[in-house]
């Protein structure tokens, strides 16, 4: 790994921003917890919709089992159909409903194909309010993303941005899996603090949260569906699309985890499976917008390529309603009204 780093010559551009290295990462960045990545709002002219952003956070940070914090452009977010400025403009509008001090953390996605790029939109995420910035790996040319490229890219990403770096695996997207090797060499930077794993590999978890124990080194589930299984290896938290819908219920499986009622948690993480599948591998984005707006959030529409569900919303209700989460979330709406 030193090796490595030495082969990188610093930049001489001024939007880099050399990290200063503290004596303990660990005690500066407690990543632990539950994290909903938020959509991004629209209006039907396909225009952000701030202020139902804004409404949107209000609710998800006043849940009675409390969420750690929101991501910000992740997938769930429409990233990749975003400017660069609107991603800004979605960064800074959850940080004013979320107050420096509050114990609450913005995560925001600043993966770019570029080294270059990353380092600069990951610096305007961090002037913009993040904590922490989401980076998945360049993916274009996927045949040139050796071990060594990667390694090279994200260490120079964190040797240059002013705020932790979380690395992110998601090979449903980019066609590319971060090996373990990868993902420990890069665990030994004091900039790179975790990784969340979104490929659903328990094994690999284990193998990282094992080989970094010693690293101050956060692993996160990048879904619900492996929740339970991540946390019994060592994992941290959990980055979970259904947590914008039922965030109290995904929370309580790590409640549940961590107080030791396993069985209980076994359970409610099987009730949690066939929801989950309904606002990732089956209907995506389009329908946890549609679930959001059954439940009090705003969804809204989608920015194309994207369209709306053509599936009825009753088929998506009944995902919640047959495993009783809708009534727990209807008395929840209730009380929040009131």
């Amino acid at each position: 790994m030193e090796a490595i780093i030495r082969k990188i010559k610093p930049s001489t551009s001024t939007s880099l921003r050399r990290f200063s290295a503290s004596p303990s990462r660990s005690s500066i960045m407690d990543l632990k917890g539950v994290y909903p990545p938020i959509p991004a709002p629209f209006n039907e002219d396909e225009s952000l919709a701030l202020d139902k952003l804004k409404s949107n956070v209000s609710r998800w940070i006043s849940l009675p089992l409390s969420l750690r914090g929101i991501v910000v452009n992740g997938s769930n977010g429409e990233a990749p159909y975003l400017t660069v400025s609107e991603r800004i403009q979605m960064v800074s509008t959850v940080r004013e409903c979320i107050p420096r001090g509050s114990g609450k953390l913005i995560i925001a996605g600043s993966g770019c194909e570029s080294t270059r790029d990353t380092i600069d939109l990951s610096n305007k995420m961090a002037d913009a309010g993040a904590d922490v910035l989401l980076v998945l790996p360049p993916s274009y040319f996927k045949s040139q993303m050796t071990h060594e490229v990667l390694i090279q890219h994200f260490t120079r990403v964190a040797d240059n941005v002013s705020i932790p770096v979380l690395m992110y695996n998601v090979p449903a997207t980019t066609g590319l899996d971060l090996s373990a090797d990868i993902l420990v060499q890069c665990s030994q930077h004091p900039n790179i603090i975790g990784y969340k794993e979104s490929g659903g590999d328990i094994v690999k978890i284990a193998t990282v949260v094992h080989r970094t124990i010693n690293n101050g080194f956060t692993v996160l589930a990048g879904s619900s569906s492996f929740f339970l299984p991540s946390l019994a290896v060592g994992a941290q938290g959990c980055v979970a699309a259904l947590a914008n819908v039922i965030g109290d219920e995904v929370c309580k499986v790590q409640t549940l985890f961590d107080n030791g009622s396993h069985m209980e948690a076994q359970l409610l993480q099987h009730r949690l499976m066939g929801p989950n599948a309904s606002v990732t591998s089956k209907y995506g984005v389009p329908g946890l917008k549609l679930m959001m707006d059954q439940f009090g959030f705003y969804g809204g529409p989608c920015r194309r390529p994207l369209m709306s569900v053509s599936e009825s919303t009753a088929k998506l209700k009944n995902h919640l309603l047959n495993r009783g989460f809708y009534k727990i979330f209807h008395k929840m709406q209730i009380s929040y009204v009131k």
